[in-house]
């Protein structure tokens, strides 16, 4: 009887299918999936409506993308950070941010190469690892404040290790590295000789006096880094799948090959579409961060009044809080008491941690306020039944 290949026997369903399924079975308010509940910007929408109506973007666009969005990416990495990347060879377009990641791993890493990964970290990356039988080596990040120790990242570095998943501003715990972080890991890959893959797709959502600052624009460090983000976070159209990375030629060489026999290319016009969005002026980007900034003051108030611990995030749209307060038992609990009882889903975040260090999540659940503010409004009235 035909049975299923050994690299996947160990992979479940994703906690996320498993929370929007419960959600959707007791009428819960979903702020489990990072997924807007409301549209991008008319414009954007309108660019893509147009592109359908030209018969040659309908058809394939070049396997690194489309000439006009490495361009436009190109120019938005120069406008916003003041590096120079080369839109012919130094940009490839990808099917979302996460296959960015998995084609990176793929150029780069490989069997029996160790890879670092600051936990919690994004649920794609260790079955990524695993696929290519590379070893990850875990750093946690320490609540409440999601601090990696110094020393811990010092002794993850071994002659072994290839590369480092960096993942900021950081989803789940809406931490920003800061500069002085981000420069031991720097110091660090360049004394070990180890490439940056990092995640920057919350690049323009940024809250108060925190700064986004990617890793390779810092001295010696774009020649080391893949730096990849998408489409989905900064103009609310997840379902559009437009990701990319840029980086060193020599290190994007690798990332494409490996694409071109993963998806070949992505959506041709929604890259069109895509090219004009990283063009709006920064008028959007503030009133993008404006607008989240309301809804993440709208669920951390409602999170407050209900008796949960929440850490104001520095940058994403996630609310990581403690319910210790209010609930005795895990996060898995929690997260299935919150949805069937109360009519609110979240996440458990102890899924995005090696069994090692899970127990440092065991009491906090991840809330997504990427959601309109009427529905912000109701989750903070279901959750008022907490304290009651």
């Amino acid at each position: 009887m035909p049975t299923i290949a050994n690299r996947v026997a160990g992979f479940s369903t994703t906690i996320f299918t498993e929370i929007n399924e419960l959600a959707l079975q007791y009428g819960a308010l979903n702020l489990g999936q990072g997924r807007p509940d409301f549209d991008g910007p008319p414009d954007v929408i309108q660019a893509l409506i147009d592109g359908l109506r030209n018969p040659t973007v309908n058809q394939y666009p070049p396997g690194a993308g489309a000439l006009s969005l490495r361009k436009a990416i190109s120019d938005h990495t120069a406008r916003f950070y003041g590096m120079d990347v080369d839109p012919q060879k130094g940009v490839l377009v990808t099917a979302g941010a996460t296959e960015a990641v998995f084609s990176s791993i793929l150029g780069i890493v490989d069997r029996g190469d160790e890879v670092i990964l600051i936990e919690p970290y994004f649920d794609s990356y260790l079955p990524n690892l695993a696929f290519i039988g590379a070893t990850p080596v875990y750093v946690p990040l320490h609540p409440p404040n999601w601090t990696f120790d110094p020393d811990e990242l010092r002794r993850a570095f071994t002659p072994k290790t290839r590369a480092i998943l960096l993942n900021t501003p950081q989803n789940p715990t809406g931490r920003v590295f800061s500069r002085d972080e981000l420069t031991l890991i720097a110091d660090l890959c360049k004394e070990h000789d180890v490439i940056v893959i990092s995640d920057e797709v919350y690049e323009h959502l940024v809250f108060d006096q925190a700064q986004h600052i990617p890793i390779a624009s810092l001295p010696g460090m774009f020649e080391r880094t893949l730096t990849v983000s998408s489409l989905g976070k900064t103009f609310s159209v997840t379902g559009w799948k437009i990701g990319w990375l840029y980086g060193h030629p020599s290190l994007v060489e690798g990332a494409s090959r490996a694409h071109q026999f993963v998806t070949f290319s992505a959506n041709h016009p929604a890259q069109i579409a895509a090219a004009y969005a990283l063009s709006l002026p920064g008028t959007y980007y503030e009133e993008f961060q404006s607008m989240y900034t309301v809804k993440r003051d709208l669920l951390m108030k409602a999170l407050t009044n209900a008796g949960l611990k929440a850490r104001q995030p520095e940058g994403t749209y996630f609310i990581m809080a403690d319910f210790s307060d209010i609930f005795d038992g895990d996060d898995i609990e929690f997260a299935r008491y919150l949805t069937t009882e109360i009519g609110v889903a979240c996440i458990p975040p102890t899924f995005f941690y090696s069994h090692e260090h899970a127990h440092m999540a065991s009491t906090q659940a991840r809330f997504a306020f990427c959601k309109s503010d009427e529905m912000l409004q109701q989750v903070g009235e279901r959750l008022g039944k907490l304290t009651r």
